[in-house]
């Protein structure tokens, strides 16, 4: 087990929640950020291939042992869109609400508004590791016509868990993380980083 890990991403939300996640294993996670590692190009079709671009990048570019996530919202009436062009949906600049509104306006009236969140969370002992951890994690839900509640990021206002009857952002923390689909993907890294360590 490493002491000390980089985490492939600059979005504060995603930071926090692996962060929460990792802590009671005891490991440094820090941003790239803090290395002045810029963000890797993400040029793929598929989560898998997204993450370990970014994870390959921090850890070339720090020497450590580094993680990286790629995740987005599918929608099935969409034909999976935005997939992984979830943060770029809207174009530059990034902007949740600029995301949300597109997402309301593609979907339109549409009655069939099933979705799913998606994650790949990738771990490469560096830049070359041919042994990638890689955990994926699902969250099914469908997409509201209006945003609900001030929590979480991305489209956590629209994305409603029916067992629940309640978006991802009126969630605490704490049960999001145990429910989400990030939050399923760190469960099962931390099996395997504990199998491993």
């Amino acid at each position: 087990m490493f002491e000390k890990l980089v985490i492939a991403s600059n979005n504060p939300g995603k930071l926090r929640e692996i962060g929460q996640i990792l802590a009671p294993l005891g490991i440094e996670v820090m941003p790239q950020s803090a290395f002045g590692v810029t963000e890797a190009d993400e040029p793929h079709g598929t989560f898998v291939e997204n993450a370990l671009a970014k994870a390959r990048h921090a850890a070339g570019m720090t020497g450590l042992p580094a993680l990286a996530d790629d995740s987005g919202i599918c929608v099935e009436a969409l034909g999976g869109a935005p997939g992984v062009q979830s943060a770029r949906y809207a174009g530059e600049p990034r902007s949740d609400e600029r995301n949300n509104a597109k997402l309301l306006e593609m979907l339109g009236e549409r009655r069939d508004r099933e979705a799913h969140y998606y994650c790949v969370i990738v771990v490469m002992h560096h830049a070359q590791d041919p042994q990638p951890l890689i955990a994926q994690g699902l969250w099914r839900g469908e997409i509201l016509r209006m945003p609900r509640g001030s929590g979480g990021f991305g489209y956590d206002p629209l994305f409603l868990d029916p067992e629940f009857g309640q978006t991802a952002a009126e969630l605490a923390p704490a049960r999001k993380n145990l429910m989400s689909h990030r939050g399923k993907a760190l469960a099962l890294l931390v099996d395997a980083l504990k199998q491993r360590g």
